[in-house]
């Protein structure tokens, strides 16, 4: 045993290790339990659910860049009881912190997620995507302007004591401002940054690749500017920040937590190579043990100082 503490916190959960991984990208969890043991993860962030079950949009839905993946899933999801019904007697036998990412097309979609799921207790936190570029309605619309994100983290905290995570957009001017109103209204944590709005055209035929015509930009060409938006909320929010961009390896991580991340999220990466989360676990610990650092937490925000 190496004797580094990689506990974290995230608003009131606990978390393991400071190790997640990215909604939209590990499925419901069981998905990668053939690859190893998820349950050495700090903890997993499911598949956006909403009120219905969504068939999300039509295909092409993803499209590799140079250094990146644009993907317009478009929230596709099994809906809110049939993740209760399907879903969560796995992910209730689990030994790691579960956060369901939550979506909809209106403030009763997120809150109607919210108060059933807030009754089970295999969920530890709730994800409020806010975010999602690559949707018509819903979604973004709550994280583009403060007031929207206010009354909607408001009516949801009304709902539950469970964390409230908010996952906030890149696509808007100033991240910060919609944070400072959702923590005024209730936010015990933030999650940044989701995708960058992107396209690809076909240079054969003149026409978006995507079916949905844009997507969201993610992997290792997003990393630098996700690093600043972390950087510059945790200088801003004493609330728990979760780091994501990019991160593909222990290095990244730090990087994210030197930013002043408490915790980070795997997300593209699964994709890539489905066990560098646990990559980034065991590295996380290498890391700190070779540099006598006793507690991760003592990391966090060090590119502040």
């Amino acid at each position: 045993m190496s004797g580094v503490d990689l506990t974290v916190k995230i608003g009131r959960l606990t978390l393991k290790n400071p190790v997640l991984v990215s909604s939209g990208t590990f499925g419901y969890g069981r998905e990668f339990a053939d690859f190893f043991d998820i349950n050495r993860l700090g903890g997993i962030i499911t598949k956006a659910i909403t009120p219905q079950p969504r068939p999300g949009n039509p295909p092409p839905r993803t499209v590799e860049t140079p250094a990146g993946l644009l993907n317009a899933i478009g929230l596709e999801n099994c809906g809110l009881e049939a993740f209760v019904r399907e879903k969560m007697p796995y992910l209730k036998t689990l030994d790691t912190a579960v956060i369901v990412n939550v979506a909809g097309a209106s403030e009763q979609d997120y809150v109607d997620v919210v108060r059933r799921l807030a009754e089970e207790d295999g969920v530890d936190g709730f994800e409020i995507n806010i975010s999602c570029p690559n949707v018509k309605e819903g979604g973004i619309e709550f994280g583009t302007r403060p007031e929207p994100a206010a009354a909607l983290v408001g009516k949801l905290r009304r709902e539950t004591d469970k964390t409230l995570i908010v996952k906030l957009s890149p696509n808007v001017t100033d991240p910060c401002e919609i944070a400072e109103a959702a923590e005024g209204a209730g936010a015990d944590a933030f999650s940044l940054v989701n995708t960058f709005r992107g396209m690809a055209i076909n240079q054969e035929t003149g026409r978006p690749v995507l079916g949905n015509r844009i997507g969201g930009l993610s992997g290792p060409a997003i990393k630098p500017l996700a690093l600043y938006q972390v950087y510059r909320l945790s200088l801003k929010s004493t609330k728990s920040i979760i780091g994501m961009g990019g991160i593909f390896n222990t290095a990244d991580a730090m990087e994210f937590i030197y930013a002043g991340a408490d915790a980070i999220s795997v997300g593209t990466a699964n994709l890539v190579r489905p066990t560098a989360s646990l990559e980034i676990v065991e590295g996380l610990e290498a890391y700190c043990a070779a540099r006598g650092v006793g507690r991760i937490g003592d990391c966090v925000g060090r590119a502040h100082e």
